[in-house]
């Protein structure tokens, strides 16, 4: 698998007169565990579907080592969705199919329409995809409805029909925000884990800074579309914080921890 830096130049995108994301240059180098914070509206979603390419740069460029993102089209920008995958904060999964399905249906990234239509895969990717379920302790739910299964759970089928697509690059869009603290800890465990196993660079959209400080080597804060801070989590301290936010946002990231803790104690 190629480990290539991802590098963002200029990165716009506008939605008539919003400017979602504004002039955002990144280098990320490979392997790198980055963590984007910022208000609801700061751009942070549409900043991974730009990567991604579920959505078109109005300006700017993306690049994976020698490939220009940007200018792919048909089979090409097929692969490299294949090669990004995204996790997302609603699942995404079939309900009605069983979870092995679900993660195999990762195997389809990449396929023409035809071929993803023929749902077939053979026994090599089946394998594949318990042993991505045994990496995140789901193959006991294996031949569950994935709408029998808990949110926790569901992220983590989500997270497994991910891995299968071998990617280079994992985006995660606010995978933990609707999850309670125990399964939101269980989902960025198991990020982690694949950052630091299969080398894989990670991009997670987070809301709570707590949360980026304890899992992320890299935080990206935004606001109104631009980057307004890019280092370590010790450098994010609160008067950094407040520097970036004003005094409203770091109340609103401190609330967000208070309410956390005390989810905690209620489920303890």
């Amino acid at each position: 698998m190629e480990h290539a830096s991802l590098r963002l130049e200029n990165l716009t995108r506008v939605f008539g007169q919003t400017t979602a994301v504004d002039r955002v240059s990144l280098d990320i180098a490979p392997g790198q565990f980055v963590g984007v914070i910022g208000r609801s509206g700061a751009g942070k979603s549409t900043l991974l579907r730009l990567i991604n390419r579920l959505i078109d740069p109005t300006d700017g460029k993306v690049t994976f080592g020698d490939t220009d993102v940007t200018t792919l089209k048909g089979r090409a920008l097929r692969e490299w969705r294949r090669d990004c995958a995204m996790i997302f904060q609603q699942f995404n999964l079939v309900e009605r199919l069983d979870v092995l399905t679900n993660v195999l249906v990762g195997r389809l990234a990449g396929r023409g329409f035809l071929s993803s239509m023929a749902m077939q895969f053979s026994d090599e990717e089946r394998t594949m995809a318990i042993q991505a379920l045994d990496r995140l302790d789901l193959v006991p739910q294996a031949l569950q409805r994935a709408g029998t299964l808990s949110g926790g759970q569901q992220q983590r089928v989500a997270i497994a029909r991910a891995l299968v697509q071998n990617p280079r690059i994992m985006l995660a869009d606010e995978p933990i925000a609707s999850l309670d603290p125990g399964n939101a800890t269980r989902v960025m465990e198991a990020l982690r884990t694949i950052n630091k196993e299969d080398g894989l660079t990670v991009l997670v959209n987070l809301h709570t800074l707590d949360t980026a400080r304890e899992y992320c080597d890299r935080i990206v804060a935004m606001r109104a579309g631009r980057v307004m801070f890019d280092g370590t989590a010790v450098q994010l301290t609160d008067d950094v914080v407040r520097d970036i936010y004003g005094s409203e946002g770091l109340e609103e990231f401190n609330e967000a921890v208070t309410s956390t803790a005390a989810r905690v104690r209620e489920t303890a």
